[in-house]
């Protein structure tokens, strides 16, 4: 006699519209050009999507001048810096920037800040793919991060009157209020983002596992060790009242022996994590459980981002 289970299934969750395009730039690449198709970065923090990818004849590197000049290159939904396009063209290469268009827009403010005497403040993750890109908009120096409330008190400013900010979009929507208002209350001045950087997808996944958190003995989230907005629905879901809330790349990943026992399981995925490994999690669940599936869903969407022009137009 198997337990019975409610598996409350979190909605919104995995792939987001800019992971969908990169992922959809990738493929179309290799159909116009044949392969190999060079890859600069893992084109979505994800590793079951990168081997497919792989298999299919893209070829991942770190940085360009791993790729031959004559074979194209796509830069990953990250954002690059600007100086990886500069060296693109210089080498006469053909290059497809699979940026996200909401990493592109804080791209934008950033420079615009940097052109009208701003100095730019970026709240985000030292060493991220999106921080290394958005601070590479930007002269080496030009901007400042910072990760937590107490890096705000340490920061030193050129001149506290001509301030701006921006925020890496994969971030965990409650800390980074907490950011803002630290560095509101110490810059009065400081100029931020018309609507906030954090992304509409990194909003609503984090919404949804509010919404089920409490109900939840244990809660997965299905993502990548190196995908920040995964591991920010860990902590989300925390402090939301499941203190066993665990990041699980794929069902192989389940500590069953921590769930034994439980009744209740949350399962949610990060924007960068495909709808078959999230099945996978759900089918391993049944094969232990007499599991009822609920699907709470706080927010649809259904934003679409156009593939760049390059890739429409015939070879």
């Amino acid at each position: 006699m198997t337990n019975p289970l409610t598996l409350y299934l979190a909605a919104p969750r995995g792939f987001c519209a800019g992971v969908d395009r990169a992922i959809k730039i990738v493929e179309m690449a290799l159909e116009k050009w044949g392969a190999p198709v060079y890859v600069r970065h893992e084109i979505v923090h994800n590793k079951f999507v990168v081997d497919g990818l792989r298999d299919k004849g893209a070829v991942f590197v770190e940085e360009l001048d791993e790729c031959p000049p004559d074979r194209p290159v796509i830069f990953s939904a990250h954002g690059v810096p600007k100086a990886v396009p500069a060296a693109a063209r210089q080498r006469e290469m053909i290059y497809v920037d699979a940026t996200c268009p909401l990493v592109s827009k804080v791209h934008i403010e950033a420079a615009r800040h940097h052109e009208n005497g701003l100095q730019m403040i970026m709240i985000g993750h030292a060493g991220h793919p999106e921080t290394i890109g958005t601070m590479g908009q930007l002269p080496d120096g030009k901007v400042l991060l910072v990760e937590t409330v107490d890096d705000v008190a340490g920061v030193t400013v050129r001149d506290p009157g001509k301030l701006a900010f921006v925020t890496q979009t994969t971030l965990s929507v409650d800390d980074t209020i907490d950011i803002v208002a630290a560095l509101r209350a110490r810059f009065p001045a400081i100029v931020g983002p018309h609507k906030e950087d954090i992304c509409y997808a990194t909003t609503n996944r984090q919404e949804a596992v509010k919404a089920i958190a409490s109900d939840c003995d244990a809660l997965l989230v299905v993502g990548a060790p190196n995908s920040s907005n995964s591991k920010r629905l860990v902590e989300v879901a925390r402090k939301a009242g499941c203190s066993y809330s665990q990041l699980v790349q794929r069902a192989t990943d389940i500590d069953w022996r921590a769930l034994e026992g439980i009744r209740t399981v949350g399962v949610t995925a990060g924007a960068s994590a495909p709808e078959v490994l999230i099945d996978e999690v759900i089918d391993a669940f049944r094969a232990r459980f007499d599991v009822t599936v609920q699907m709470v869903e706080t927010a649809q969407e259904n934003v679409e981002f156009k593939v760049p022009r390059v890739l429409r137009e015939p070879a």
